[in-house]
């Protein structure tokens, strides 16, 4: 992540920044580079030496740990007072990159829209990324285009519209060649499922647009696609393109400079936190709520990027999202981290996030505890990083930084479901970071990321029998 590898975005970098850059400086010290009238919402990313060895105390102390790691080096992202908050905590910190505001105009409306028409299915921000309305008119048109194979389920509320304040329903896409008992709320269900999910950190608007990708990709070739026929034959597919709609909600919102929401809207647990998700925001981390390793990696700080929330599963998108996966799998795992999955267990869970080019597995919480099922999890990743060309795979602690309360440690934990994270996106170039020009999701990641795809629901049937 060095400049001389992020020269694309380098040369867009105010050149008082950039001079003060060079020099060695960052903000908070004092020749605090300070981004220009133009760019008043200019963010940092700040590598700190030895990170891996005090990330706990990173995480902890509610710094934005970027999912990134090089050698024993961390990344922060924060605003320019971020760089005064590291030193002051001991740590040891420079200037990677100055990630100059995307310009882009904020959608019409606020909130779920009453009527998911045409008009409402073109909504688009930050050059063709799909809003939340969007995504859910496309759910909405693909069910009605394609009857025979798609089911619209709405399996929950937002937290704002669970308090009766906006929001969003919670949304997912059932997609198979239906037959009697397919697509339903059973643990029952024929065939076996894969279940892909995206934007739960709102920020992350790559995983939006791959989900939308995969939707159209398996509906539209039923019948033409020899593989996605006999996939939708014999695979039930369960998609939630956008995981935190009250979170994306604000990043769409961002107008001129968006905001990098990564939580929830949940703004009952602290005071004084930002509205526009910069290095202080509002909600709570979906990513590190869940009850399994709960607490690990992870601050408790309310204005935090990796606010934990008061409890494990407090949220209602969390509790949401596990009532889901409990009545589409059944509970095949004993309790312990060693305990295994039987060979014969069904199903497969992909969480995708962004960014760094990594396949994770569980344990997420101990990279030093490795779980029953671990050969055949990590077999998997190490063909999925394949197809996508090299990324690196393994459990979080041994790649990236341990960190608990995860979405997937939680499916595989309570149910023994093999589960995955993937960090699309590269972390240098022309086409890095949470807001890459929506060209590189054709030219780049929808390619990459469709073969992940395919392959993971072909071993939906049998993770973990070879």
């Amino acid at each position: 992540m060095s400049l001389t590898r992020r020269s694309a975005l380098a040369m867009t970098v105010a050149a008082g920044a950039a001079a003060a850059m060079l020099a060695g400086a960052f903000p908070g010290a004092s020749a605090a580079p300070s981004p220009t009238p133009q760019q008043p919402s200019a963010s940092y990313v700040y590598r700190v030496t030895g990170g891996v060895d005090r990330a706990e105390a990173l995480l902890r102390e509610g710094f934005d740990v970027l999912e990134e790691r090089q050698g024993g080096d961390l990344f922060v992202m924060g605003s320019a007072d971020v760089g005064t908050r590291l030193r002051a905590a001991g740590h040891r910190a420079s200037v990677d990159q100055v990630l100059p505001p995307v310009n882009w105009a904020p959608p019409a409306r606020s909130g779920q829209a009453a009527s998911l028409d045409a008009a409402v299915a073109e909504e688009t921000y930050a050059g063709g990324y799909r809003t939340v309305n969007a995504q859910y008119a496309h759910l909405d048109q693909v069910a009605r285009d394609h009857a025979a194979l798609a089911t619209v389920v709405d399996y929950g509320d937002s937290w704002r519209k669970s308090r009766g304040s906006g929001g969003y329903d919670l949304k997912a896409i059932c997609i198979t060649k239906k037959n009697a008992g397919d697509c339903a709320l059973s643990t029952a269900a024929p065939k076996p499922r894969l279940f892909v999910m995206g934007q739960l950190h709102a920020r992350e608007i790559t995983t939006g647009d791959v989900a939308y990708r995969w939707i159209d990709h398996l509906t539209d070739g039923y019948g033409t696609d020899t593989q996605v026929t006999t996939l939708l034959n014999t695979t039930e597919v369960w998609v939630v393109p956008i995981a935190n709609p009250d979170g994306v909600d604000i990043v769409q919102r961002g107008g001129s400079y968006p905001y990098l929401q990564r939580k929830n809207a949940n703004n009952t647990n602290g005071t004084g936190c930002g509205t526009t998700g910069g290095s202080s925001q509002v909600g709570i981390d979906l990513n590190r709520n869940t009850s399994s390793g709960y607490g690990v990696g992870s601050s408790t700080s309310p204005c935090s990027e990796t606010y934990r929330g008061p409890s494990a599963n407090s949220e209602v998108e969390t509790k949401a999202l596990q009532s889901l996966w409990r009545s589409l799998y059944r509970d095949r795992r004993a309790t312990g981290t060693t305990a295994a999955a039987p060979a014969d267990t069904t199903g497969m869970v992909i969480s995708m996030h962004s960014y760094s080019n990594m396949v994770l597995f569980p344990w997420g919480f101990n990279s030093s505890v490795k779980s029953g099922n671990d050969a055949s999890l990590r077999a998997i990743a190490k063909q999925m990083a394949s197809l996508a060309g090299g990324w690196r795979y393994g459990q979080p602690g041994e790649i990236l930084y341990n960190a608990g309360g995860a979405t997937d440690d939680w499916v595989y934990d309570d149910l023994g479901v093999s589960s995955f994270v993937w960090e699309i996106g590269n972390p240098s170039g022309t086409c890095s970071g949470f807001t890459p020009a929506y060209s590189c999701q054709t030219s780049l990641y929808w390619p990459k990321v469709k073969g992940m795809l395919l392959y993971a629901a072909s071993k939906a049937a049998k993770p973990y029998s070879g």
